[in-house]
C-alpha cells in the first residue's frame, strides 16, 4: 500500500516509459523500497532479486534499485551454525571437520559460508542453511500465494499481469534453492558442460558431506572481479577469460538448457592462476528444448539488427492480451533494434540492456513474455558487468555473435543427424499408415450425418460471467420488488406491534428492499468493468 502509487506492480505507460541504460538508481522511494523488502526478511529479499529480472512490472528507477539490492546479513552463532552440521550429517563436527572456522567467509539471508579442513587436509567450504529459514520462508509463501489469488481474482491489473501464476513460479524457484542436494547436481553438470573451456572452474561438491541443509564443496581463493584489477590486467590479458565465460553460458543456455539466474560478480573469483570460479548455483532455471530454439533465433536476430525478425519470435513466444498493438510493437521494437545496430560500440547498448528493453516494450503493447526470456535478459546483463570489470575492451557483441552463428550451425547439423532423420521418417510412416483409416472414420461420419462440434470454455468466459451477472441481477430486482409490495400491503393492514406509528413487520420487509436496493445500485456502479483481457497465443506470418 505505501508503494501503490510507485507503479510496482500497476504496470507501465508510454507517459513514463524511458530506456533501460538510462536509468540509475535514485534516492528517494525506490532506495526505501529496497530497504523496506530487506527489513522484511529473506522470502522478501527474494522477492526483490525475482522483482529486478521483471521489467514489464517494475518501473526503470525501482528495477535500478533493485538490481544493487544487499543480500548481507547478521551472521547467526556458530554454537547454531554446528548443531545444524551435526543434525544433518549424522555425525560429530570435528570428526569430520578437524578445522572449522568460526567466522564465516560469506553471509546471506538464506545461509552462511564456513572454510573447513577436512581429516585429509583439504581445504573445503561449507554452507550451511539458517536454522528455521525453510519454515519461515514456507509461511511468507502461503500468504503471499493467498493476497495473488485473490488480487488476480478481484482487480484488472491482477488478471492481466497473472501474480499468482508468478508467486507460484518464485515459490518453486525459492524451494528449489532451499535443498542443497539440488545445488550439488547444478555444481556437479556445469563443472562438466564446462569443462572444455580451461578458464573456467566449477567447485565440486562433496556428496556424502551434502545433505538438504549443508553443503560441502571444494574452496576456491581467489579475488572479487568488482576489485581493481588495472595492474593484473596490465601482466596479464584476461580476454580468453571472458571469452570463455560467454561461449560457456552460451552453451548453457541454448545447447545444455541450464539457466544460471544470478551469475554477478559476487559469485564469481578470479584465482591467482587467472582462471574464474563460478559457484553460488541455487538458482539454476530449466529451458525446454522447442523453447530454447526460439530463444536462440531471437537472440541471434538482435544482435544481428533484424528487428522485425525479433517482433515476429516475441509474438510467436509471448501471449497476446486483448489490447495487444501489434502495429506500434513491430515499429516500437524495430526502431529500438536499428538504435542497438547503429549504437552497439557503446557500452550503455548491451545485449542484456537491448533484451530487457524489449521486454518492457512488450509489455507496454499488450505482450506478456515467458519469465525465460527475462531470466535471459538478466542473466545477459549480469555477464556483460562481469566481462566489462575484467577487460573493459572487449567487444561483447563480437564475441557473443561468433559464438551464436556457431551454435546455429551446429543445430542444423543436428537436425540432419542419422537419429533425427530416423525419428523423422517414423513418424511419417505412422501419418502414412493411420492416415487412410481417420479419412476413412471422417467420411463416414459425414455421410450418416453425425459430425458433431463441441465448444468448450463457455463456463470461463466472459459471456458467460456477464449471463449469470444478469440474471443475478434480475432475481435480486424480483425479491426487492415483491419485497416493497409486501411490506406496502402491510402498512395498509393496520396490525401491531407498530414502530414509529407503523406496522413493525411492514417497516422491517421495507428497510431490507431498500438496503438491497442501494446495494445493488451500489454494486452496478463499483464492480461493472470490462471483462478481463483476452489472450490468445499463435506465431505471426
Amino acid at each position: 500500500m505505501k508503494y501503490r502509487n510507485s507503479g510496482v506492480f500497476t504496470g507501465l505507460d508510454w507517459s513514463n516509459a524511458v530506456d533501460t541504460d538510462q536509468v540509475v538508481a535514485e534516492e528517494g522511494h525506490p532506495a526505501d523500497f529496497v530497504r523496506d523488502l530487506e527489513a522484511l526478511g529473506p522470502t522478501f529479499i527474494k522477492i526483490g532479486q525475482a522483482l529486478s529480472t521483471r521489467p514489464d512490472m517494475v518501473p526503470p528507477a525501482y528495477l535500478a534499485a533493485l538490481e544493487r539490492m544487499q543480500d548481507d546479513i547478521t551472521p547467526v552463532d556458530v554454537s547454531l551454525i554446528e548443531q545444524v552440521v551435526e543434525a544433518e550429517l549424522g555425525v560429530r563436527l570435528h570428526s569430520v571437520f578437524p578445522e572449522f572456522d568460526p567466522v564465516p567467509i560469506g553471509c546471506a539471508s538464506l545461509a552462511q559460508v564456513h572454510r573447513a579442513v577436512l581429516r585429509d587436509g583439504r581445504e573445503v567450504a561449507v554452507k550451511v542453511q539458517r536454522p528455521d529459514v525453510a519454515q519461515d520462508i514456507r509461511g511468507d509463501l502461503d500468504t503471499l500465494e493467498m493476497l495473488a489469488g485473490k488480487a488476480d481474482k478481484n482487480t484488472q491489473i491482477g488478471k492481466r499481469m497473472r501474480f499468482a501464476d508468478w508467486v507460484q513460479e518464485f515459490r518453486k524457484a525459492l524451494l528449489d534453492e532451499l535443498d542443497y542436494r539440488l545445488e550439488a547436481d547444478h555444481l556437479e553438470r556445469f563443472g562438466a558442460h564446462l569443462a572444455r573451456y580451461p578458464t573456467l572452474v566449477v567447485p565440486q561438491p562433496l556428496r556424502d558431506l551434502c545433505s538438504a541443509s549443508v553443503l560441502t564443496m571444494e574452496l576456491v581463493k581467489g579475488s572479487k572481479v568488482t576489485e581493481p584489477l588495472g595492474l593484473r590486467r596490465t601482466e596479464h590479458s584476461l580476454t580468453p577469460v571472458v571469452q570463455d565465460l560467454l561461449r560457456g553460458y552460451l552453451d548453457q543456455m541454448f545447447v545444455h538448457g541450464e539457466l544460471h539466474a544470478d551469475p554477478h560478480p559476487g559469485n564469481l573469483l578470479l584465482t591467482p592462476d587467472n582462471r574464474l570460479a563460478i559457484f553460488d548455483l541455487g538458482m539454476v532455471a530449466h529451458i525446454p528444448p522447442k523453447l530454447r530454439g526460439r530463444l536462440l533465433k531471437l537472440v541471434f536476430s538482435a544482435v544481428d539488427g533484424r528487428g522485425e525478425a525479433v517482433a515476429d519470435e516475441l509474438i510467436a513466444l509471448g501471449v497476446r492480451l486483448e489490447d495487444f498493438d501489434e502495429d506500434r510493437f513491430v515499429r516500437e521494437v524495430g526502431q529500438h533494434v536499428a538504435r542497438y545496430a547503429v549504437h552497439n560500440q557503446a557500452q550503455s547498448w548491451s545485449e542484456g540492456r537491448l533484451l530487457l528493453h524489449l521486454s518492457r516494450l512488450s509489455a507496454l503493447c499488450g505482450l506478456r513474455t515467458p519469465p525465460e526470456f527475462n531470466l535471459l535478459a538478466k542473466t545477459l546483463l549480469n555477464l556483460e558487468s562481469v566481462c566489462i570489470a575484467l577487460d573493459p575492451n572487449l567487444r561483447v557483441k563480437d564475441t557473443v555473435e561468433e559464438h551464436l552463428q556457431q551454435l546455429l550451425r551446429d543445430r542444423l547439423r543436428q537436425s540432419f543427424s542419422p537419429a533425427n532423420l530416423a525419428s523423422e521418417a517414423i513418424e511419417l510412416q505412422s501419418l502414412l499408415q493411420d492416415a487412410p483409416r481417420k479419412v476413412g472414420t471422417v467420411l463416414s461420419l459425414l455421410s450418416e450425418n453425425r459430425v458433431q462440434v463441441r465448444i468448450t470454455g463457455w463456463q470461463d468466459s466472459a459471456l458467460m460471467e456477464n449471463l449469470q451477472k444478469i440474471a443475478n441481477r434480475i432475481a435480486a430486482g424480483i425479491i426487492v420488488a415483491a419485497l416493497l409490495l409486501s411490506s406496502t400491503l402491510l402498512l395498509r393492514s393496520g396490525v401491531g406491534p407498530f414502530l414509529f406509528g407503523y406496522p413493525a413487520f411492514a417497516l422491517v420487509l421495507f428497510v431490507i428492499a431498500a438496503g438491497l436496493g442501494l446495494t445493488i445500485v451500489i454494486s452496478a456502479l463499483r464492480n461493472d468493468k470490462k471483462a478481463g483481457p483476452r489472450e490468445e497465443r499463435g506465431t505471426r506470418s
